[in-house]
């Protein structure tokens, strides 16, 4: 007998992202991928070795449902020096199976049934069907080109005695924006007097540009106590494929965090761990190279789009730079990134399917973090485009 209903609407009724369906067509038709959000390079060798010496000479059973000690120590001495906030790795410090396993316990923790949640808009994929799914009502905040700003009158509207999450990707995926310590004063001030816990989706901390510094919403006075810091060594190393997440909260927040992440993948792989923790023990100038080597990538990308008449926009932190197809007419972005695919050959992402409602439809995401080479054949080819 055929069961009529046997699947959870929430994910049921999604369809293929659009990464997916275009990442197919860049296999299918040799296009070069400028879509999906991964580097090029295989990531620091000398992580990469602890790692296999981890595997070969160091623990292969359950790790530590928290974190292997080491590394909850490393994750508070790292946010010691660079962010200026004082953890405590026995109750405030927990390490995950990558930053999305993060948000969902989050979100699963934090919402029942009916709880409004308020998410940003354009937004990480993951948000809205883990919100749902944790049955959480969405409300939305919506930003817009060409600078992204998140207006505090909108946050004001949108957060209400109900909302008991606030979802702040920082830096933002797709725009590649970076709110600072105004922009995170008002959103404290806008949360005053609710209930609400803000879920800080900081994985692109390291990935800034322009000298600029990320400014972490824990080291908000306001925000400190109601805050879930979310971070990412994969994003932090270009180490995606090792999913290794790390979630700082104040200890009766991350009492429940715990419980959510006891239940979903309760640990994460220990010889990992034990990588990550010597990577974020390097100096602090260890890191440099790596902004700096993303900074002229995106330099010499953005350069070459205006060369070859489109209009990037500002990008201040993460892996992508987004075009603005307004000038040239367009006002479907996924239609032109169709065409510019299978007629320039090179797959880029429309921003419009990082909206739930109201999208903008006249942006393109390229991820710039990528070998010099396929960067500038891009380029060749989008010179020849016409749109």
């Amino acid at each position: 007998m055929t069961v009529s209903s046997p699947f959870n609407p929430v994910f049921a009724a999604l369809p293929v992202t659009v990464f997916e369906r275009m990442s197919r067509i860049a296999r299918d038709t040799g296009a070069i991928n400028l879509g999906q959000g991964f580097p090029d390079e295989p990531g620091p060798e000398s992580i990469r070795r602890k790692a296999a010496e981890a595997v070969v000479h160091g623990l292969s059973q359950y790790p530590p449902m928290m974190g292997i000690p080491e590394l909850r120590a490393a994750i508070a001495s790292h946010y010691a020096r660079w962010q200026g906030v004082t953890l405590d790795p026995a109750e405030e410090v927990m390490v995950t199976s990558g930053a999305t396993e993060a948000i969902a316990a989050a979100l699963f923790a934090l919402l029942s049934e009916g709880d409004e949640a308020v998410l940003i808009q354009p937004m990480y994929d993951a948000y809205l069907p883990l919100v749902r799914r944790a049955g959480g009502a969405p409300r939305f905040v919506r930003l817009a080109p060409p600078d992204w700003r998140l207006e505090p009158e909108a946050l004001k509207a949108a957060i209400t005695p109900r909302t008991k999450v606030v979802v702040l990707n920082n830096p933002l995926n797709p725009t590649g924006s970076a709110y600072g310590r105004a922009d995170l004063e008002a959103l404290a001030e806008a949360m005053a007097g609710t209930d609400a816990v803000l879920v800080s989706d900081e994985v692109w901390e390291h990935v800034t540009f322009d000298g600029r510094e990320h400014v972490t919403a824990l080291s908000v006075p306001a925000l400190r106590d109601r805050t879930v810091k979310i971070g990412s060594a994969g994003k932090m190393f270009a180490l995606t494929g090792w999913k290794i997440g790390l979630v700082c909260a104040a200890p009766h927040l991350m009492r429940a965090l715990a419980r959510s992440h006891q239940f979903l993948t309760f640990t994460t792989p220990p010889s990992l761990q034990a990588a990550v923790a010597y990577g974020l023990e390097r100096e602090d100038a260890w890191f440099a190279p790596m902004r700096a080597d993303l900074q002229r990538k995106r330099d010499l990308f953005s350069d070459g789009l205006r060369a070859a008449g489109f209009t990037p926009l500002d990008t201040a932190g993460a892996y992508f730079l987004n075009v603005d197809l307004a000038p040239l007419g367009v006002d479907d972005d996924l239609a032109f990134c169709d065409r510019l695919a299978f007629e320039a050959g090179v797959v880029s992402v429309p921003v419009s399917a990082f909206y739930e409602e109201n999208p903008v439809r006249s942006v393109a995401r390229f991820c710039f973090a990528k070998h010099d080479r396929t960067l500038l054949d891009a380029l060749e080819r989008l010179a020849r485009f016409r749109p």
